[in-house]
């Protein structure tokens, strides 16, 4: 198979991408960011003149060093846009984080192999076999954990890293799996994912990498056969027996594997929460409706014991918080979800270099494609409204991204002005707190009969954001000026719409209520008003105020479209500014609006989010053949930004394939009409799942 090309980026100064890798080895906290390549180059009339570039790789195996200067070697073979310079040196760096080391491989071309380690203080030490493998399983996580999910959003995050599969038949699979169990119980040393507070050994990043390399490529039994081996010497290990099983459709013994195992640990939550996972699935199932009840109340049992055993944990009440939801059991759906814990997101580590002298991305002949090679000469020309721009849940992520997508879910269930009354049923209100502070005068008689959800619904104004955060971004994004202008040729159609979605007031928060106390007693009658409410967090209260301006410019374009198609007009926006509509619409649960604007976006340039968006309607609706198609596309755009490992789009193939047949498959994927080389592309991951011995791969 073609690998992809090798981009370079030119050193100002000979050896500083290596020197700046050295300095950040104190800063990382987890997997480590993906592996440096450096090489040296001379000019064969000038020996005098070296040119120090770089590039970044994950998924090369790094099991011995012997590995690491193979891949240097291959690179020496390829061809280069200098092609009057030779590489004369390499160095390839690979970091291991279960030692915090740095492992290095020192190629000189022709001549020796020098590996050797550097620690957090930058001195050198010897590398041992031991450190070898952990290194090992660092690097196959790392291809997982830094693997683009076809949208393109992780390969636009780092400039020139070229992305391999680091396990490519049953071969490697046995040895990455054999290196997962002998360092599986010291897999918590990894850290975990930012919804994971205190990292365990079954909640990690190596339990991570693991579950997704299973539901990846359907390699369940290979994870079974771990998961049994290592239960007998931990009984945690049982939530992930059991995770597995689900996914290969063996409910019935995951169900018992799980029975057994909470006797022994009645106070797992990993167990617990797995349990009201699955019967929250169950519950969920339209066919068996008449089950879904008893099903909730069994998942509530366990999601609500699991925060017990687990309260200072996201994600057991998040799941408490869904359980409500999917019970329609509002008010606690909101208390619950005011419960729990947030913390600060840890993106993953990422290379910090110097800006480098030049920057060369070559293309392959095999990854040519019009529709793709156009997209980055349009792009830069777009222009964006500053509304679009400045929507803060486009940025959320880890727990507040978790929360949202909650809160999102309620309102798309029973409506905004609903959510508001509950809302104002569940916490203390601004205005209702201040009223009741205040003693009782003519002048203010007005005020203090005003209730909570008179004072919330039909957008009486709020006083000013206590204690949130993004005060000032209210005032520039919350105007009605940004309403009237969403699309500056519309003139004031959004004025109406603007007032069809009305602004919450605020809830008082804890730190306001404490504040508060110190100025004035509360009397009886005040306390047992407020005696079954709850005060709102402030990160809640922010949510709200970041989700009604989601719905203002959401309501803003619906209405437009409608005015515009009434009078058969066109409806002009920027395929940038349909692809944040297309988000928008997706982060609020309208699916069909977001499918016509990743439509309509695609429609002007070719956009792998847009076509990542439409490719999940595709796959919901078993529409084959547009599935394949997007797939081609994507598996391209991959290839051309040097990725030739996408787990989410080696699934989908997969999974495909399970459905349809290998042989369908394959025959769909060659009568498209498109050029061979680049339907190669996509027959590689097809043969991926034939070496896996995928279902349905027989045919």
């Amino acid at each position: 198979m073609v690998a992809p090309a090798v981009p370079e980026l030119t050193e100002e100064i000979l050896h500083e991408s290596i020197d700046a890798r050295t300095e950040v080895l104190a800063a990382l906290r987890e997997l480590g960011p993906p592996d440096l390549v450096q090489l040296i180059k001379q000019a064969p009339r000038n020996p005098g003149k070296q040119i120090g570039v770089y590039h970044h790789v994950t998924g090369v195996d790094a099991s011995s060093s012997a590995s690491l200067a193979a891949y240097i070697n291959t690179l020496t073979y390829k061809e280069n846009h200098q092609s009057s310079s030779k590489i004369v040196e390499g160095v390839y760096c690979c970091y291991n984080a279960f030692s915090r080391l740095d492992m290095r491989v020192h190629v000189t071309i022709p001549g020796s192999v020098d590996s050797y380690c550097i620690d957090e203080r930058g001195e050198k030490r010897v590398a041992s076999d031991e450190l070898w493998l952990e290194t090992y399983l660092c690097s196959v996580l790392r291809a997982y954990s830094y693997a683009d999910d076809g949208s393109g959003d992780t390969i636009r995050k780092i400039m020139g890293v070229r992305r391999f599969n680091p396990v490519t038949n049953t071969e490697t699979e046995h040895r990455f799996l054999q290196a997962a169990e002998q360092l599986f119980f010291r897999g918590w040393q990894l850290g975990s994912d930012s919804v994971v507070q205190v990292p365990n050994n079954v909640s990690n990043h190596l339990t991570t990498g693991l579950l997704k390399y299973f539901h990846t490529t359907g390699r369940f039994a290979s994870g079974i056969n771990l998961f049994e081996k290592l239960r007998t010497k931990n009984v945690e290990v049982s939530s992930l027996l059991a995770k597995v099983l689900f996914m290969g459709n063996e409910e019935v013994q995951a169900v018992r594997v799980l029975h057994e195992s909470v006797k022994q640990s009645p106070m797992d939550y990993v167990m617990l929460d797995t349990q009201a996972e699955f019967l929250m699935k169950k519950a969920l199932n339209p066919n068996q409706e008449e089950l879904k009840q008893d099903r909730l109340r069994m998942a509530l049992g366990c999601a609500d014991r699991s925060t017990v055993a687990a309260p200072s944990e996201f994600g057991t009440w998040a799941r408490l918080a869904e359980v409500y939801v999917a019970m329609e059991d509002w008010e606690n759906a909101l208390t619950t979800l005011n419960s729990c814990p947030m913390f600060t997101y840890q993106d993953k580590d990422a290379p910090i270099m110097p800006d480098p002298k030049e920057i060369y991305l070559p293309t392959l002949p095999e990854t040519r494609l019009d529709e793709i090679d156009s997209e980055p000469e349009s792009k830069y020309s777009e222009q964006v409204h500053p509304s679009l721009l400045s929507l803060r849940a486009a940025q959320y992520k880890g727990t507040f991204k978790h929360a949202y997508s909650i809160l999102t879910e309620m309102t798309a269930k029973i409506g905004w002005d609903q959510l508001l009354k509950i809302r104002s049923n569940v916490f203390v209100m601004e205005e209702e707190y201040r009223s009741e502070k205040q003693p009782p005068a003519g002048q203010q008689g007005d005020s203090s009969k005003r209730s909570a959800s008179t004072d919330v619904l039909r957008g009486s104004p709020g006083p000013p954001i206590n204690g949130d955060e993004h005060t000032d971004d209210e005032k520039s994004t919350n105007g009605d000026s940004t309403a009237a202008t969403l699309v500056a040729e519309n003139g004031d159609r959004g004025s109406t719409a603007d007032q069809a979605v009305e602004k919450p007031s605020h809830t008082v928060t804890p730190e306001e209520a404490k504040s508060g106390n110190e100025d004035s007693e509360a009397t009886e009658e005040q306390l047992s008003r407020f005696n079954n409410k709850r005060l709102c967090e402030r990160w809640l209260d922010s949510l709200f105020m970041v989700l009604y301006e989601d719905l203002r410019i959401y309501t803003i374009w619906r209405t437009e479209m409608a005015q515009y198609r009434a009078q058969q007009m066109q409806y002009k926006k920027s395929a940038e500014e349909w692809e944040i509509l297309g988000s928008l619409a997706d982060r609020l649960h309208h699916q069909a609006e977001a499918v016509e604007a990743y439509r309509a976006c695609l429609s002007i340039r070719f956009s792998p989010k847009a076509l990542t968006g439409i490719l999940a309607e595709f796959e919901r609706e078993k529409q084959t053949r547009e599935t394949v198609a997007s797939v081609i596309r994507l598996v391209t755009w991959q290839y051309r930004w040097y990725s030739e490992f996408s787990p989410e789009l080696l699934y989908t193939i997969r999974t495909l394939i399970e459905d349809e047949g290998a042989l369908k498959v394959r025959s769909i994927i060659q009568a498209t009409s498109l050029p061979q080389n680049v339907l190669e592309l996509t027959h590689h991951y097809a043969a991926l799942c034939a070496a896996f011995r995928s279902s349905g791969t027989e045919g």
